[in-house]
């Protein structure tokens, strides 16, 4: 009777750790990203007025949680803007955002390449700097952002991507679509 209770007790706890098991291979995971590339910034008068259209280099950077193969959430920080303008005057537009992530893999084991997407929302910062009376200036606005991301998880841990993200902004007196294309990688543990 000893042996069949243990039996049964050790069956039991195996087929409970095996969704465990499953669920730790198809995801569940906590991850970190960086990204570097470029954004294209399209600014409009409010209004109607003429649209100025410039790059500049982005970074950003993000974490969140993939609680299976193919679904997570994600918060993550852009510098999408900045330049040095008269004087000892800057502007930066930066986006502070949060949302969904999704992914689907072509390899065995979740491994290989994928194609993914994001959506959520951003909160966009227009922030206007006087370095020398150290006074800044801030808009704030919130919208929707989405994008699309492709490229090639190395194991269950690593994987880069190609990422093309889009932000808009409207200001009092300015519209900004920010159309961000960057390189990224991403650590899951």
């Amino acid at each position: 009777m000893k042996h069949a209770v243990s039996l049964a007790c050790a069956l039991a706890l195996g087929a409970l750790s095996a969704p465990a098991l499953a669920a730790e291979a198809q995801g569940h995971q906590g991850f970190v990203r960086a990204e570097i590339g470029n954004t294209d910034v399209d600014t409009t008068i409010s209004g109607g007025g003429p649209t100025i259209s410039e790059d500049d280099t982005t970074a950003g950077f993000g974490g969140g949680y993939w609680f299976n193969a193919n679904f997570g959430v994600e918060g993550n920080y852009h510098l999408l803007y900045n330049r040095e303008l008269r004087g000892d005057y800057a502007l930066d537009i930066f986006s502070l955002a949060a949302g969904v992530v999704a992914k689907q893999n072509f390899g065995a084991d979740g491994n290989g390449f994928f194609i993914g997407g994001r959506a959520g929302i951003a909160y966009v910062v227009e922030q206007v700097r006087d370095d020398f009376f150290d006074v800044e200036d801030d808009e704030t606005s919130t919208k929707p952002y989405y994008g699309v991301n492709l490229g090639y998880d190395f194991n269950r841990h690593f994987g880069l991507g190609l990422n093309y993200t889009r932000y808009q902004a409207d200001f009092e007196f300015v519209e900004i679509d920010a159309d961000v294309l960057s390189v990224s990688g991403e650590y899951r543990f």
